[in-house]
């Protein structure tokens, strides 16, 4: 550890000294404020590095540096010019502060800490703005990141290899407040954390504003995530915010921009008809890391047990007539089947028995490669293609892999899960937004399934089409929609709308914004009537969000254009970065203390600070291949830290030490073979797995048509002897009839907390069994009740 220059119990100096955090959430959206606290307590300057991560679509819009009495303000510029100006800065002696995104995944930022004097304290201020993303039980999800996961990068691309080094929480050296302040014009009925919270204060009656904090004593040892309920989620809202006073009107930043946040309601008709048709690929990540618990606990079932009894669900829950494959991949992909097959009880059958045998034993996580083979395979007519990806993120090169996602948008529709902490919210959502599908987050205690059978329900939901929305404005305003436009709507899932309006109207200030599509052959439509005048004092949060949601629209643009019309677009992303404040791939925020010109004296050293140990399973020391630093630097996510360097591998003779000075563009990327454990070298992540569950028991027995048999497996399952099974069936029905109501009758009597997850498969039973025409349903109920000592009405079961 030493040769690494990572500093843990041996009590060496380590400047983050503290982190305060302030979230301010405005109805779906979010500012957060976060002040970073150093001390030098070396006897000479020094320089750090560090690298944290944020939420994939913020934006961060303000960067300040307090060093003792002096504050230094950061400008957004070009990002090769600021990092020339703070290179002539530090050569110069001066203090200088330098943040810039990853040029490979839009959620990691790197802070470059210049000459800090000995004996002095710096204080940073860093802003961002961010959408907060709605969960599944409709609350808004904020997550403040403890540690940022080591991304893998794939072999031959660019980047350095950087390894992040984690201790255990105990160590960790700093202290972390949070204080949350929420307003929105409906009711805040609940704010829920997975950390312990204060109680929720009202700041008014009307319960419209309210404030909370992380109680005392908090570790840090994991992500804080913070979940807020409103009463009437479901209705949509218009926010207008006015223009910035000083900027030019006309321009972006200085006329009113609007929020538009819908939720689009569909008959239950229309939504109970789920679709018999699909190709659905899953695939699953197998990489070290998914061998890691779900959460903490020790005890707990590792990601890739999650994952496999997930499949199981998944593939008993899907439709006959439609088409399926698994792919797998870690640094290389497999694939069960050479193209997708019918659904059918053999297909099924042996898909199962691969999926049983899967471990987290393939490496690292080359996730580009299986997405390139499965949008090379042609699509299959009349079956549209659904893709379902499950990783724990740790992903380099994000932008590539959702950039091939937007390219076959047009024939398939991508669900996007991230398990476990950690995982990179700039992949994971951009996966479901480009793929025209949906995301979801797995973290600490959730369960994985009943998150994926939601996601699976939205697959076989009917297909919005055709698409529009127009807006009716009073004459002299005019209106720019500055969101790409809505490829997919879901039930229950919200679409947040960008625009600028421009102009000046002696009329009612009053707008209208219409969605209008077409659902199963119906058209549709949703109107809001919304007030033009701006709400008071609200900020800048809607217009940075709309400068950064037209930002990544035209650097994506600039992804797939030629090279001439690449610096077309490049031009236009520093200037609206630069107007508006907002980080963006080719702009960087620069802040240079001229101050009284004194030089600072001494060479610079680089201090390595520690970041939290997540995982159960992170790799003990002992067994970790040795890696030696050039240049160690500082790492910070959001508080976390750990370290920012260029590695050279120790191989048996004395360590090569590589002189190429690091690139301060390569972020936080760490080496597949550091990081993804193979199982000989990592024993300690292999978890006793907890005995199989009784409802998985009782779903791996159902057929691919949707029924059961009757059989002693089965009699087991239901708590029950073959004998007393067979006695108790009526004598004039068949017993795949009995077995199918027995099973159906124990779900709906023993298992209604995770009616989530078996509810699809039901759905198929029950549609199986109306097929057979059986006689005698009633008496069958009748006798299952009484066999396994429920109370289910026949008209429950859907029969």
């Amino acid at each position: 550890m030493d040769c690494c220059g990572l500093l843990t119990a041996q009590k060496e100096p380590v400047p983050l000294k503290s982190v305060e955090v302030e979230l301010q959430v405005r109805d779906h959206v979010a500012t957060v404020v976060s002040t970073l606290n150093y001390e030098n307590k070396e006897d000479k300057p020094v320089e750090a590095v560090f690298v944290f991560p944020l939420p994939g679509d913020a934006a961060v819009c303000h960067f300040s540096a307090t060093i003792g009495q002096t504050q230094i303000v950061a400008e957004v510029k070009e990002k090769q010019q600021a990092r020339e100006e703070y290179d002539d800065a530090l050569s110069s002696g001066q203090q200088a502060f330098l943040l810039e995104e990853s040029d490979q995944s839009p959620d990691i930022f790197s802070l470059s800490v210049g000459s800090l004097p000995p004996g002095e304290s710096a204080s940073i201020r860093l802003e961002y703005v961010t959408e907060l993303a709605v969960q599944a039980d409709d609350g808004l999800r904020f997550c403040l990141p403890a540690v940022l996961n080591p991304r893998y990068q794939p072999q031959g691309s660019e980047g350095a290899s950087v390894q992040v080094t984690s201790v255990p929480a105990s160590l960790v050296p700093y202290s972390l407040s949070f204080s949350a302040r929420v307003s929105s014009p409906r009711p805040v009925s609940k704010v829920e954390s997975n950390c312990s919270l204060d109680p929720l204060q009202y700041l008014n009656t009307e319960q419209t504003q309210a404030t909370v904090k992380l109680a005392a004593g908090h570790k840090f040892d994991r992500d804080v995530e913070v979940l807020i309920y409103y009463k009437d989620a479901h209705q949509p809202t218009a926010v207008v915010e006015a223009g910035q006073a000083s900027a030019k009107p006309g321009s972006l930043m200085g006329d009113p921009v609007v929020m538009v946040s819908l939720y689009p309601e569909f008959p239950q008709t229309v939504m109970s008809s789920l679709a018999s048709c699909g190709e659905f690929v899953f695939l699953l990540d197998r990489s070290g890391s998914m061998d890691c618990p779900m959460n903490n606990s020790k005890r707990d079932q590792t990601r890739i047990g999650s994952a496999r009894d997930t499949l199981l669900l998944l593939l008993k829950s899907l439709p006959m007539g439609c088409y399926f494959n698994i792919y797998s991949f870690g640094s290389g992909y497999e694939h069960i089947f050479p193209k997708s097959v019918e659904y059918s009880q053999k297909t099924m059958e042996e898909a199962l028995k691969k999926v049983t045998d899967m471990k987290a034993d393939l490496g690292g996580t080359e996730i580009l490669k299986p997405l390139q083979h499965i949008h090379s395979q042609p699509c299959i007519p009349n079956q549209p293609r659904q893709v379902f990806v499950f990783t724990d993120g740790e992903v380099g090169n994000t932008k590539e892999v959702i950039n091939l996602v937007k390219k076959n948008s047009g024939s398939h529709r991508c669900f996007s899960f991230g398990i476990g902490e950690g995982a990179s919210s700039a992949l994971i959502n951009g996966l479901a937004k480009e793929g025209g599908g949906h995301a979801q987050f797995i973290t600490g205690a959730d369960r994985m399934q009943p998150k994926v059978m939601q996601s699976l329900r939205f697959a076989l939901q009917p297909a919005v089409v055709d698409i529009s929305v127009t807006w009716d404005l009073p004459k002299g305003i005019s209106v720019t929609v500055l969101s790409p436009p809505i490829t997919a709507l879901f039930q229950g899932q919200r679409s947040l709308v960008y625009a600028q309006l421009s102009g000046q109207s002696s009329e009612a200030a009053e707008g209208c914004v219409t969605v209008k599509y077409s659902l199963a052959g119906h058209p549709s439509q949703n109107q809001l009537h919304f007030s033009l005048t701006p709400a008071q004092d609200t900020g800048l949060t809607v217009h940075r969000l709309a400068a950064r949601t037209l930002i990544r629209s035209l650097e994506v643009e600039g992804s797939e254009s030629r090279r001439e019309q690449d610096e077309g677009v490049k031009k236009k992303v520093v200037e609206l970065s630069v107007q508006s404040g907002v980080s963006s791939t080719f702009t960087a925020f620069i802040a240079v203390n001229k101050g009284d010109g004194e030089t600072i004296q001494g060479p610079l050293v680089r201090r390595n600070v520690p970041t939290p140990r997540m995982m159960a399973c992170a790799m003990p020391y002992g067994a970790r291949r040795m890696y030696l630093s050039a240049s160690p630097a500082m790492y910070t996510s959001g508080g976390g830290a750990g370290i920012f360097s260029k590695m050279k591998k120790l191989s048996g003779g004395p360590a090569k030490m590589s002189h190429r000075p690091l690139k301060r563009s390569a972020i936080a990327i760490a080496s597949a073979e550091c990081w993804d454990i193979s199982p000989d070298l990592e024993e300690s992540c292999s978890l006793e797995q907890p005995p199989r569950d009784s409802l998985l028991q009782l779903v791996s027995l159902q057929k691919a048509s949707g029924c059961w048999e009757l059989d002693p497996a089965l009699a087991a399952a239901l708590g029950k002897t073959s004998e007393e099974v067979e006695n108790k069936k009526p004598s004039s029905v068949n017993q795949e009839v009995w077995a199918t109501i027995l099973a159906l009758i124990w779900l709906h009597g023993f298992k209604m907390d995770a009616q989530e997850e078996w509810e699809l498969l039901a759905m198929k039973a029950a549609s199986w069994l109306r097929a057979q025409n059986a006689p005698c349903v009633t008496e069958c109920v009748e006798a299952g009740n009484a066999l396994l000592g429920c109370n289910v009405q026949k008209d429950a079961l859907g029969l």
